[in-house]
């Protein structure tokens, strides 16, 4: 089996195994915090969520460019349509993290239970595309 002159560069497979896991990591840990929030009413907890929900967003431009660039344009043969569901869903995820960024500007505790819902949602809609990525195998192009 030969690399196919279609694939993926490895740089761009590089930075995004690398910059990808930084906005879940940053979204689960502000849903973490917004519950931690509803609970205690301690205003130091709305503000960290707001934190990593706006640094989640910035640490998520370049993995999602470098999916776009791969998944639709460059490589198109050698991505499954898994991968083009994962798009879709990181893609709604950050919307709707985006909504979640306006909702956490909102004064102490207007942002319950809104910012809850919208980061929980944010962290499924995450979860089930790489759960929907790790299911499906790629598929693997072979040339004669």
């Amino acid at each position: 089996m030969r690399p196919s002159p279609l694939s993926r560069s490895p740089v761009a497979d590089a930075l995004y195994g690398l910059l990808n896991p930084i906005p879940f990591g940053c979204f689960v840990a502000a849903l973490i915090f917004d519950v931690t929030y509803a609970r205690s009413a301690q205003i130091m907890w709305t503000k960290a969520a707001a934190w990593l929900i706006v640094i989640g967003l910035f640490a998520a431009i370049v993995p999602r460019l470098v999916n776009l660039a791969q998944v639709w344009f460059t490589s198109r043969r050698s991505f499954s349509r898994a991968h083009r569901v994962d798009f879709w869903l990181n893609l709604v995820a950050i919307i709707a993290a985006v909504v979640n960024a306006f909702v956490h500007s909102r004064d102490a505790y207007a942002v319950v239970p809104t910012g809850e819902w919208l980061s929980a949602l944010t962290v499924v809609l995450m979860a089930v595309g790489a759960i929907v990525v790790a299911v499906h195998r790629p598929v693997m192009e072979v040339l004669p």
